[in-house]
């Protein structure tokens, strides 16, 4: 799988049409989450390829949420971004908004982990160090089984998709907290420069 665009291009891109910290922050999560688990599961020659689809998974929710996945593939055209890129971005829209199945691996982590990063945030965000790296699984089962709790994040979704890679959900919230602490400073280092 190859990049057809530099990260640097990737981040511009990004940065168009998104200006919500929020967002930006997200987009940076789910990349750091992505190249994690591109080394993890034995695709380090494709690290930038997974990075960016999960840097741009996103691009046309800030001004198109109505149209999320639906949209991206014009201003991901627009930008030079190549379809398998493209396939593999709105896959994660799958039965949510598109009908694009995930189909490689990294789409399948793609549409487990990106509901999973934001509810692991919300419950960083209520610790008092504010971080993941102290967060055990068994407090992020708690948050995750509170119905009320970051109830924005789809338990379904993820849970579908850990159905989809064949792994325990267990599995799915213990390497996703793994990959969120190896690219937590990374994320606060970069949303420092914005």
């Amino acid at each position: 799988m190859e990049s057809i665009i530099t990260r640097e291009a990737a981040w511009e891109l990004l940065r168009k049409y998104n200006k919500d910290p929020f967002h930006l922050q997200h987009a940076l999560t789910v990349e750091g989450v992505m190249r994690w688990y591109a080394e993890q599961l034995g695709f380090a020659s494709e690290v930038d390829f997974w990075g960016m689809v999960g840097l741009l998974h996103d691009i046309d929710f800030e001004l198109y949420p109505e149209e999320h996945c639906i949209k991206a593939p014009e201003l991901l055209r627009e930008g030079g971004v190549g379809e398998e890129m493209i396939h593999a971005i709105c896959s994660h829209g799958y039965g949510i908004t598109v009908d694009v199945k995930p189909e490689h691996l990294m789409e399948k982590v793609l549409f487990a982990t990106d509901e999973l990063t934001g509810l692991i945030w919300a419950a960083a965000l209520m610790r008092p160090s504010k971080s993941v790296q102290d967060m055990e699984l068994k407090s992020l089962k708690k948050k995750y089984k509170s119905k009320g709790f970051a109830a924005g994040c789809s338990r379904e979704v993820i849970e579908q998709g850990a159905e989809m890679l064949g792994w325990p959900l267990d599995e799915v919230l213990q390497k996703t907290l793994d990959a969120m602490r190896d690219c937590e400073a990374r994320v606060a280092s970069e949303m420092e420069e914005i």
